[in-house]
């Protein structure tokens, strides 16, 4: 604790240096200096003020689901730690290497979803209209701090167990911009919330974040289905409290998803690393004798779907060996019962949205 408050104090003057180029880069926005484009269709975009694991993919996702069966749906990711350049529309044969985990996800999923990155959002729009003409709406993933386009919608997520209100600015602390920058979102969603919430921690945070007259502030958590093999997502399992798990991740905070899994299994091992992390053949045999070694009967290797993108990169390997890895799938749930207010708002943006 001690040691965590003095690297507050120690990074605090480089933490005011970042923010200084922070404000005038969002002044340059405000007066005009720098121009933020809007397209003549409805973006809907999907941020945070903190680095990494509010939980956008999830978010996203939810988006898809609600939209795609009504309207032809298209997303932009930057398709982070790709060792590609440039726009490309994301295939379901391609690899994490290729475009990226997150993207690869939502195309394996929602195969008739548009899904691209680029690492300008401004130049992907019109590729994809151009491509796609038919498109009606574009969801821009982690594009909060994107100010050179200026989407019609956005939605900023912020995690219950740690809420920008209580954040500092980099590096000191997580926050990628002042907190004031929250002024900018038209939803705010408390993101990975616990399986309940009480009706004074909602006005408690709520109080906290201090949303404008115009602000709409939502409570949603995750809600865990039954995992899958990863070669293989007819064949799902249960998870059994005689179970243990050697659970693989490379996502910015594991603290939420351990919580669960050992609410639910007997052991959890976790062989954690960075976020979006591509693994190494080294790290994949480690994995495997890890297993192997493990002295427990009813046992398991779990990851997340994320992770499931880049682990398929060692297919061969982990059929040779018979790994059983199964990845563990994800969708967002409103507390509350706010799930239809959430999806009202969402509609009435679109279907009164004006070129």
């Amino acid at each position: 604790m001690i040691q965590n408050v003095l690297f507050k104090i120690l990074m605090a003057p480089f933490s005011l240096l970042y923010g200084v180029g922070v404000s005038l880069r969002n002044t340059f926005y405000k007066t005009g200096l720098l121009k933020s484009i809007s397209f003549n269709l409805p973006i809907i975009s999907v941020g945070n003020l903190s680095v990494g694991g509010a939980g956008k993919t999830p978010h996203i996702e939810y988006l898809i689901r609600l939209l795609k069966d009504h309207l032809n749906v298209a997303t932009v990711s930057r398709g982070y730690k790709r060792k590609t350049k440039g726009f490309m529309f994301v295939q379901p044969n391609m690899t994490a290497e290729a475009v990226g985990d997150e993207p690869l996800q939502f195309k394996r999923k929602y195969q008739d979803v548009a899904v691209s990155v680029s690492e300008s959002r401004t130049f992907a729009i019109p590729e994809i209209v151009g491509e796609h003409p038919d498109t009606q709406v574009v969801l821009l993933d982690d594009a909060f701090q994107h100010r050179s386009i200026k989407p019609g919608m956005n939605i900023l997520l912020t995690e219950f167990s740690k809420p920008f209100t209580k954040d500092f600015l980099m590096p000191s602390g997580r926050l990628r911009e002042w907190r004031s920058a929250y002024q900018r979102a038209d939803i705010i969603v408390v993101s990975k919330c616990p399986m309940e919430v009480t009706a004074e921690e909602k006005e408690k945070l709520t109080t906290d974040i201090a949303p404008l007259p115009n602000q709409k502030v939502f409570f949603s958590y995750y809600d865990y289905e039954p995992p899958y093999f990863l070669f293989n997502s007819r064949y799902r399992l249960n998870l059994e409290p005689d179970m243990s798990i050697l659970l693989i991740c490379a996502i910015a905070r594991t603290d939420y998803l351990l919580d669960y899994l050992n609410d639910k299994v007997a052991n959890v091992r976790v062989l954690e690393y960075e976020d979006h992390h591509f693994y190494s053949k080294y790290e994949i045999a480690n994995l495997q004798q890890t297993f192997e070694k493990w002295d427990v009967d009813k046992k398991v290797i779990l990851t997340t779907e994320k992770d499931a993108m880049r682990l398929e990169l060692h297919h061969p390997f982990m059929t040779e060996n018979k790994m059983p890895v199964f990845a563990l799938p994800v969708k967002v749930k409103f507390h509350f019962d706010e799930a239809e207010q959430f999806d009202e708002v969402i509609k009435s943006f679109l279907l009164n949205f004006r070129e």
